[in-house]
């Protein structure tokens, strides 16, 4: 499972990287969409894929039962993902402003905005 875990995540960060180096703006944005996923699956990697029980507390137990998965990792890829949208959202709209401006998405173009 982790193999391919890995295998995934190599996948996602060439491609986010190969999106990050083009000319045209929604091409990074992408890049920055698929480099956001790989972070958040190395980040479930790296706290063990497991099937195990889920982190929930039974009534009457002070501890979670041996085996449940860690919680920790859950709660911070949901925190990025959330982060990850908002900071996606800022980017489209910039985007859109940009494109408005100057009638195309190529980072070429934007010597023209000094005046």
């Amino acid at each position: 499972m982790s193999t391919m875990a890995a295998v995934i995540i190599g996948v996602l960060v060439a491609g986010a990287v190969y999106s990050l180096l083009q000319r045209s703006i929604v091409r990074i944005v992408v890049g920055i969409v698929l480099l956001s996923q790989a972070v958040n699956l190395t980040v479930f990697s790296a706290a063990g894929l497991k099937e195990a029980t889920p982190p929930v507390i039974a009534d009457g137990a002070r501890t979670l039962a041996d085996g449940a998965a860690d919680p920790l990792p859950q709660a911070l890829v949901l925190t990025a993902i959330v982060i990850g949208f908002g900071l996606v959202a800022f980017t489209l709209a910039l985007t859109t402003r940009t494109y408005q401006e100057l009638g195309d998405d190529d980072i070429e173009k934007f010597n023209r905005t000094d005046t």
